[in-house]
């Protein structure tokens, strides 16, 4: 209680005005204005460090969405050139067969209706032939 009653009368009580008390003033003053200043710079060093890392941590997420289609669509090359592979081991296959006479006339007398001496070739319609195909299964 003392002291709320010395405040009251401290405050109605004026203060000397000598260059001692002037000269404690200014640096108080210059203290606070300090004490404000580094506040202030930390408050933007605070401010630059978490843009930096949103902006860090943003390029991190494009890169690793980048980097997942990227391995996608690796994937997928992939699986075409299994199948481009596939086709040209088939494509070899059938070319060493275009090398044997045998398979030569025979794939002639299918496709284009050749024939040997004394052997007659009958063609039925593509209609009649899947017809045939229904029939005999309900059989």
């Amino acid at each position: 209680m003392e002291q709320k009653a010395r405040k009251v009368s401290s405050s109605s009580v004026a203060s000397i005005e000598t260059e001692y008390v002037r000269s404690m003033q200014r640096k108080e003053d210059w203290r606070r204005k300090q004490k404000k200043r580094l506040k202030v710079k930390l408050l933007i060093f605070a401010m630059i460090v978490v843009v930096t890392f949103g902006g860090i941590a943003s390029y991190n997420h494009q890169q690793k969405k980048m980097l997942a289609s990227k391995q996608q669509e690796k994937q997928e090359l992939i699986e075409q050139l299994a199948v481009k592979t596939s086709e040209q081991e088939q494509l070899k296959k059938q070319l060493l067969k275009l090398d044997d006479e045998e398979y030569i006339a025979k794939l002639a007398r299918k496709e284009y209706f050749v024939s040997n001496k004394n052997e007659i070739i009958f063609s039925l319609p593509e209609g009649k032939k899947k017809l045939n195909k229904k029939d005999d299964g309900k059989e």
